[in-house]
């Protein structure tokens, strides 16, 4: 059978087991809809966490990173794992013994404002829908390969797919839904890793044979390690070796501000954060933590090891090649368009560093235009350069011609020579990956504006019937809208993830965390801070990534921080705006110091201490 049609088996049974478990799961009441009754097993959780925190991001583009950026693409890895430990002690207990629905339902209690829960769920909607356009664009990319539909199409079936579950079960039916995407994805990566680690060094654990020798067969002699070979074709290709550390753009300070920022982020995210929610009580929300953990380790352990795999067999299936000889799975993704190689003349494909590279990923690019390019580079070619445009200079005048990651982990079973099954398996656990952490990130969007808005601002005397309508209907609108960003991605899904947790770094964390820990904090240092850090990130993402602002090395950087890594700076804007302004402005009510003492207060030993106070006495 072709990879298309064990695509379509594929998708087929699982999205029919999705749809299966929402229709199992479908919940009549908010509680079962928001926080899914409060009743998932730790374990469950843990699953149904790792899915939804292994996103499109995790699944496709964080190995396309580590593959192109090579050691400081581990930054990805660093932050995105680290931020569990922050929320796992920081934040993940107290919030789960709060007893609200929603970030922004604590953070409107505890500051005890509507201003500022208004600006609380400003902030989610926008966090979320910055990170679901990463998702929606996975989508696009997986069918517009393995399904061969139109990008337009692919979104659109998954936009359904997602619809249909999340309105019908609410929390309680995404996460058993996510609980099965889990075990899609997780399969699906590690199955073609271990393939290709035998394959390339006879060894079936990936992470030992990122480390060890190539077979003889592979590499033409006895005794030669993987890395040691990559190095040796980065450079004589022109490239920096791809062990170096802390290359270009990527000096340390990048690296340090982009792993805070990915960290806090992870810790600020309102659909991770709600995930602790679901679950019985304060134990089992520490153990989701560490149950989470231990299934993301799964995927991220064996990141590094797919990235070199990747980028041994991209280069060495291309470079060098006559037209003739191009393997078939360039061919095929080239009709994507997410991939491109224009001849200068002389037949021969040449990957290499500087301005003679042949080889082009698109970030982002309309059918017309890739139309356009390929139009006018035959003219070119067919006038040898008399008339015509070149389509290399064309592209990078379009500012189109860049590193589109999303497509390494997708093509590399193809690029190894793996079995149909396996190539098309690696495209359902894609689809698990985004449309599992597409359906979290709708619900948050839902219950910010059904819960957050509707029932606690403009209707707080609605019954069970009008909110659970108002939630679904307010999941169609954002199905729609995250499915715009679908077909016309701001960048590639890797780039516009980091961005998010660069918001919910610069938004949530500080807010969330000073609202546990400190009892001086009240409504509006809380307001100002939010607001500050929030509107500082977001202007420096958009201006340096859409706006062609350089980026500010604020007179002591190398290297200007990149838009990835602002979210620190924001976070760091946020805290000190706040612990400023509550030096001036009055602490909070007693209410909101009931609500504090409550959730800090361990069973059976008193009431909390303030660190705080006792720092001062």
């Amino acid at each position: 059978m072709s990879v298309t049609l064990w695509t379509w088996i594929f998708v087929g049974l699982s999205f029919s087991l999705y749809l299966f478990i929402a229709w199992r799961s479908r919940v009549k009441d908010t509680k079962g809809f928001y926080v899914a009754g409060r009743g998932v097993p730790a374990h469950a959780n843990g699953m149904a966490t790792a899915a939804d925190w292994m996103s499109a991001a995790s699944f496709i583009s964080m190995a396309g990173l580590i593959s192109t950026m090579g050691y400081s693409g581990g930054v990805y890895l660093m932050g995105w794992t680290g931020g569990y430990v922050l929320l796992a002690l920081l934040l993940a207990p107290y919030l789960r013994k709060s007893g609200r629905y929603t970030v922004p339902d604590f953070v409107g209690d505890r500051y005890e404002s509507n201003v500022v829960r208004v600006i609380a769920v400003i902030c989610a909607i926008f966090v979320s829908f910055t990170y679901v356009a990463g998702q929606m664009r996975g989508v696009g990319v997986v069918f517009a390969r393995f399904l061969e539909r139109d990008v337009t199409e692919g979104v659109i079936i998954g936009m359904l797919i997602v619809f249909v579950y999340a309105t019908l079960g609410g929390m309680k039916g995404i996460t058993w839904t996510q609980v099965a995407q889990y075990w899609v994805l997780i399969t699906a990566f590690l199955v073609p890793a271990i393939a290709i680690s035998i394959k390339l060094t006879g060894t079936p654990i990936p992470q030992i044979g990122l480390g060890s020798t190539l077979k003889e067969s592979v590499a033409g002699e006895k005794g030669v390690y993987l890395l040691d070979k990559l190095n040796q074709i980065q450079t004589d290709l022109g490239f920096s070796s791809y062990t170096d550390t802390f290359v270009g753009g990527w000096d340390k300070a990048n690296v340090f501000f982009v792993a805070l920022a990915l960290m806090v982020g992870t810790a600020g995210l309102p659909h991770v954060i709600v995930r602790f929610y679901t679950v019985r009580n304060i134990k089992a929300a520490r153990w989701s933590a560490f149950w989470a953990l231990l299934f993301i380790s799964l995927l991220y352990l064996t990141a590094p090891a797919m990235a070199g795999f990747a980028r041994y067999y991209m280069i060495d299936s291309l470079n060098g090649k006559t037209e003739s000889e191009i393997p078939q799975w360039f061919e095929s993704w080239q009709e994507t368009g997410l991939v491109m190689w224009f001849d200068d003349g002389d037949g021969v494909v040449r990957y290499s560093a500087g301005a003679d590279n042949e080889i082009f990923n698109i970030k982002s690019a309309s059918p017309a235009e890739v139309r356009e390019i390929i139009a006018s580079h035959a003219t070119w070619k067919a006038t040898n350069g008399a008339e015509g445009i070149d389509g290399r200079l064309l592209m990078r005048e379009k500012g189109i011609a860049g590193p589109d990651r999303d497509i390494i982990v997708l093509a590399t079973p193809e690029m190894a020579g793996l079995a149909d099954w396996i190539i098309a398996f690696v495209a359902a656990g894609g689809l698990a990956a985004a449309l599992s952490t597409a359906s979290g990130l709708l619900l948050v969007i839902s219950s910010s504006v059904a819960h957050d808005l509707y029932a606690k601002i403009v209707n707080p005397d609605a019954d069970e019937k009008k909110k659970l309508l108002v939630g679904r209907a307010t999941i169609g609108v954002s199905v729609v809208i995250a499915g715009i960003f679908g077909i016309y991605p701001p960048g590639f899904v890797g780039q516009v993830v980091a961005f998010a947790f660069g918001l919910a770094a610069a938004s949530f964390f500080p807010v969330l965390v000073l609202g546990i820990f400190s009892k001086r904090v009240g409504t509006v240092p809380a307001a100002a801070g939010m607001v500050v850090g929030i509107a500082f990130t977001g202007f420096y993402i958009i201006a340096s990534v859409y706006g062609g602002m350089k980026p500010w090395t604020f007179g002591i950087f190398d290297h200007g921080i990149k838009p990835q890594g602002i979210g620190s700076i924001g976070m760091l804007l946020n805290f000190a705006v706040t612990l400023g302004l509550s030096r001036i402005f009055p602490p909070p009510g007693e209410a909101a110091l009931e609500l504090i003492d409550s959730i800090r207060e361990p069973e059976g030993v008193g009431p909390a201490i303030d660190i705080e106070e006792a720092m001062d006495h």
